[in-house]
């Protein structure tokens, strides 16, 4: 088990929320298709609840107020050491500041902002909270990718944001994002883009690819609960996956990771 206890690495999705239009459904959806359990933070926190694999958090979810827009999506964060610096950082390199920074009831301290191409991301400086306790493991994040129609400008933000080392994959319009330290933390896809939940066109957007024991068997749970698929399982060489969403045409992909090489 891949556990968190302190605040990641400048620059590594720390934390996953969405909100949706009916809480109950979509808490009956995930926890069949994830086995998630679910704790209410109550109504001093607008009735968050925390989505827990063992008992520990790997994400959020809320009910959307009424006046929000009915378009929905898994939101990605990432750490920060210094949130005001970032969204500052952020804001000076053509970003828009959607939710300004925050303290999350001692939890940590927040922002949530628009890339200059328009796909939505947060950053999270954990204290209390640090963010997904779990990841890599079935029904935790393993992967996190930028669906974007040009990855240049995108490579350029998000480096000087968060001091990425870039490597392309040949023949393909895809950059693996690496932190300073070699560690691999997320792909940039070029020539992309992503209906979102409730959504009509296709705009730039973060998308999550979520561990799962069984491709398959995830794929068969989302259909089983509402779902629907968009891209059936197949195999490449990081595992096999495919591309599915929820009830609320919230899109995200099932993924059984490949074996770690041996050493």
């Amino acid at each position: 088990m891949t556990q968190v206890t302190s605040n990641a690495p400048e620059g590594t999705p720390n934390w996953l929320d969405i909100g949706v239009p009916d809480i109950d459904r979509a808490r009956a959806f995930y926890g069949e298709v994830f086995g998630w359990q679910f704790e209410d933070a109550g109504p001093e926190a607008g009735h968050y609840n925390m989505c827990k694999v063992r008992g520990l958090p790997v994400a959020g979810m809320m009910q959307n107020p009424d006046d929000q827009p009915d378009v929905y999506w898994w939101n990605v964060y990432f750490a920060t050491d210094d949130c005001d610096a970032s969204a500052d950082r952020a804001a000076d390199a053509g970003a828009e500041v959607v939710v300004p920074v925050m303290d999350v009831m001692g939890q940590g301290r927040m922002a949530v902002l628009k890339d200059p191409q328009g796909a939505q991301f947060g950053l999270w400086q954990g204290e209390a909270h640090p963010g997904s306790a779990i990841v890599n493991d079935p029904g935790s994040f393993v992967w996190n990718e930028l669906a974007t129609p040009d990855a240049g400008p995108a490579r350029e933000f998000y480096g000087a944001l968060f001091g990425y080392e870039f490597e392309p994959v040949p023949g393909m319009d895809y950059t693996v994002l690496k932190r300073p330290d070699g560690r691999y933390v997320g792909g940039i896809q070029g020539g992309s883009e992503t209906v979102l939940g409730g959504g009509g066109a296709a705009v730039p957007s973060w998308l999550t690819y979520f561990s799962v024991e069984d491709a398959d068997e995830a794929v068969r749970k989302v259909r089983a609960s509402g779902g629907s698929v968009d891209a059936e399982p197949q195999d490449s060489p990081y595992g096999r996956s495919a591309s599915v969403r929820d009830p609320f045409g919230v899109p995200f992909h099932v993924m059984k990771p490949a074996p770690e090489p041996e050493s």
